[in-house]
């Protein structure tokens, strides 16, 4: 994942430019990163992210993420 104009967004082939995330593709791992700030420490941003894009794509597709079975 990587932050771009402060949307947190995957970044599927690791192309992107800018510092990078990693997270499990699990709700109970986004809850945990998003409870710790995880991903403004991660990414070295001080604004708030907006994670909705990631959310609304672990609760569409469950586990499947980023080509997980």
């Amino acid at each position: 994942m990587v932050s771009h104009e402060g949307i947190l967004i995957i970044d599927e082939r690791a192309v992107m430019t800018g510092r990078g995330a990693w997270l499990h593709p699990t709700q109970e791992c986004m809850d945990a990163a998003l409870r710790r700030r995880a991903f403004a420490r991660a990414l070295r941003v001080s604004e708030p992210l907006d994670t909705q894009t990631i959310e609304k794509r672990l609760n569409g597709y469950g586990n499947k993420v980023n080509g997980s079975k």
